[in-house]
């Protein structure tokens, strides 16, 4: 009598498998069916199967992390090359600067006293301190010169006599001369009356429109 064996591997997983353990004394074939091999054969392949989906699945995670982390990395360094400019300073001493330095650029009010303690010149930079922000929309730089003795540039160039306020135009000619201390106010009407004043309002109003 012929054997027929069977495939384990072609079994249902979970199945039970047929398994040809002998001939008995009466002629039949004696078949066992195991079903620990077929169940360890399908945990196997399985087993084979999910490792692969966990592979791939892990390496998706890998590649989708990187890439946050390069995001991130890169969104870091931008925000690390960006430079800010830092604030204009305004009040200037005449030692650090000329007025050659502010031509078309800023329109000089110079303060000038014989020494920091004048109380014309402590009256005067209080009102400008005041209102920076009337000074700045006309583009103003305040420069000081209380040290006659260092003889800069600009006490040389203007020649003042103790206390002395000289507002100068963007051009470099002189606006006004005054022997004691102005307001904003009366400042900066001396110089909206100027035409590269009156022009530069034109143009911000015309801009805005």
């Amino acid at each position: 009598m012929t054997s027929m064996l069977f495939d384990p591997f072609a079994a249902a997983p979970g199945a039970a498998v047929p398994r040809v353990s002998g001939i008995g004394v009466s002629g039949r074939l004696k078949i066992k069916f195991s079903r620990g091999r077929a169940v360890a054969d399908c945990a196997e392949r399985q087993g084979r199967l999910i490792s692969c989906r966990m592979n791939k699945h892990f390496r998706l995670f890998a590649v989708v992390t990187l890439s946050l982390w390069a995001g991130i990395g890169a969104a870091q360094g931008a925000e690390q090359d960006v430079t800010v400019p830092e604030p204009f300073e305004m009040i200037r001493s005449a030692a650090e600067t000329t007025l050659d330095d502010w031509v078309w650029l800023r329109r000089p009010i110079v303060v000038f006293a014989d020494n920091a303690a004048d109380p014309r010149f402590v009256q005067q930079m209080a009102l400008l301190t005041e209102r920076l922000d009337a000074l700045e929309e006309r583009d103003v730089v305040v420069i000081t010169d209380t040290d006659p003795a260092a003889r800069t540039s600009v006490r040389q160039k203007l020649r003042p006599r103790g206390f002395a306020l000289t507002i100068i135009a963007k051009d470099g000619t002189i606006i006004a001369r005054k022997p004691s201390p102005w307001s904003v106010r009366e400042i900066t009407r001396s110089i909206d009356k100027q035409p590269l004043r009156q022009q530069e309002v034109r143009e911000r109003r015309e801009s805005l429109r």
